[in-house]
């Protein structure tokens, strides 16, 4: 399963662009005609919000580990498996064939990442291990940036066409 889906990584702090960015790669490549798959970690502490007090979240309040309500072809999953890991995720995007899988957040995974970075102190970023695109603000020092593989924040519409233009390639230049 997954050998030809590719999955990419967006990383960087909190107002930093995350959310947008990764809308920008789901667009480009649901127009080039792929199924993209998405993966937020919510890294504000506690569990992601659900509309309490719904036939379907009493499903899970009763101990259910998976509990889905499907309406009009949309379906809501909550899923509370004893033990949670980004992997599992991941598998369960394979078994539906997502071409592509786009994670927001996690950034100690171990996919292609590419980092936004904003203020100086982001830099730490460039540490993680696969960062394979650093996306920098106007106001980051360009300095620290030159010896990584870099586009500016207003030249990034061209990098995610890039992105996504070889489906499914572990290696598509940017």
């Amino acid at each position: 399963m997954g050998q030809h889906r590719r999955i990419v990584q967006v990383v960087g702090y909190q107002n930093s662009g995350k959310t947008t960015f990764v809308e920008k790669i789901i667009r480009a490549a649901v127009e080039k005609g792929l199924k993209v798959g998405a993966i937020k970690h919510h890294g504000h502490g506690g569990k992601p919000t659900s509309i309490s007090g719904k036939d379907s979240t009493k499903h899970a309040a009763a101990g259910a580990q998976i509990a889905a309500v499907e309406g009009e072809g949309a379906v809501q999953i909550e899923w509370n498996p004893d033990v949670f890991e980004l992997e599992k995720i991941v598998e369960v995007y394979d078994f539906l064939k997502m071409d592509w899988i786009v994670i927001e957040g996690y950034k100690q995974a171990t996919y292609d990442k590419v980092v936004l970075l904003k203020e100086r102190q982001d830099a730490a970023l460039l540490e993680l291990s696969n960062v394979i695109l650093a996306v920098y603000w106007p106001e980051f020092p360009e300095e620290i940036i030159r010896e990584h593989r870099s586009i500016r924040l207003e030249d990034a519409d061209d990098a995610i066409n890039r992105l996504v233009e070889k489906e499914g390639g572990s290696h598509a230049k940017i």
